[in-house]
């Protein structure tokens, strides 16, 4: 395993695994983010994973950066990426396509040549590796996208767009946990909150889980939606994690 360490600015240190995005780099990271946070290095406050780097913050009165990267090094030659198996978490988000909650899948489908329905089979018949998290809370990078569907971003970008929002932006699909401006192409809505500060779990799914999108009608959109609100819904995982065995969801 090959890798560099970089200093970013005076609190922070990045660990370099790679230059391209992919799910074996990406894999890597996961592995790395997970080893190092067990083994509770002194001063380190956060790690953040990226597509194919692993961001290190720490309190610089409590470790050096010398220090640090020296511990750092020691932790990942010993780390194993070969043995064992990453347990694979996919989240099930229900989306209702088109209409108003979806006002640019036309769009879409003119671009791609295809049908509404073909659009909506093509793009939830897929599950969505989560690269990273970022831009605003619980915003996910995703990949694997079907290419055929690719649209370039709107023109004029919109001053407003609902939370829940899924979108597609050139080669990349994405959800807007928030309300929020922006120019991707709109083409669904999730009911479900991505993001809740009051809940145990901020933020439903991290980096290195999957995302995989159910087609719903307006009128389960709607239930599910007052099942949220209510606080009575529980959120859907497919877990195949051979640390836990079994598959209850994440909580939610």
């Amino acid at each position: 395993m090959e890798y560099k360490i970089l200093p970013v600015g005076d609190s922070a240190l990045t660990v370099v695994f790679g230059n391209k995005i992919d799910p074996e780099t990406s894999r890597i990271v996961r592995i790395a983010r997970q080893y190092l946070t067990g083994k509770q290095l002194p001063g380190v406050t956060e790690y953040v994973q990226t597509y194919a780097t692993l961001m290190v913050h720490y309190r610089p009165l409590e470790a050096g950066y010398e220090e640090l990267v020296a511990r750092i090094d020691a932790e990942l030659s010993q780390m194993d990426t070969e043995g064992g198996r990453m347990g694979r978490n996919t989240i099930l988000i229900p989306v209702c396509y088109g209409g108003e909650y979806g006002p640019d899948l036309p769009t879409v489908c003119d671009h791609a040549g295809l049908s509404r329905e073909e659009v909506i089979r093509r793009h939830s018949g897929t599950d969505y590796l989560i690269y990273m998290l970022g831009f605003m809370p619980g915003f996910v990078y995703l990949g694997g996208m079907d290419p055929s569907i690719a649209t370039p971003r709107l023109k004029d970008p919109r001053e407003r767009l609902e939370k829940g929002s899924v979108g597609i932006a050139a080669d990349q699909t994405g959800i807007y946990p928030l309300v929020s401006p922006g120019g991707w192409q709109i083409i669904g809505r999730t009911p479900l909150e991505l993001y809740d500060p009051e809940r145990d779990t901020p933020i439903l799914y991290e980096a290195g889980e999957y995302i995989r999108f159910v087609p719903v009608t307006e009128e389960e959109f709607l239930r599910i939606r007052r099942e949220v609100e209510a606080g009575t819904y529980v959120y859907q995982w497919l877990r195949d994690d051979p640390g836990e065995g079994g598959q209850p969801g994440r909580e939610g």
